[in-house]
């Protein structure tokens, strides 16, 4: 996989290398890409969070029944409906 940089971003991975933070330019963009993983998921937590506060949640009788509905969307998702 090949990635472009502007030069500022370019610059930026450069002065982490030489800082002696990372091993390798791979290092930082592994980090970043982590750091981004992590803030998406915050976002998804805090939507859930919202989300529940607003009453916009569903109850289940049992964890089986909580077990089946994940089962169904994911074979759903899968089937790309």
């Amino acid at each position: 996989m090949n990635v472009s940089l502007t030069p500022e971003l370019e610059k930026l991975v450069n002065e982490k290398v030489k800082s002696g933070m990372y091993k390798s330019a791979s290092e930082v963009m592994r980090e970043a890409l982590r750091a981004l993983q992590r803030d998406e998921l915050r976002r998804d937590i805090l939507l859930g969070v919202e989300q529940i506060r607003n009453g916009q949640f569903k109850e289940y009788a049992s964890a089986e029944e909580f077990g089946e509905e994940i089962i169904r969307r994911g074979l759903a998702k899968m089937k790309g409906e």
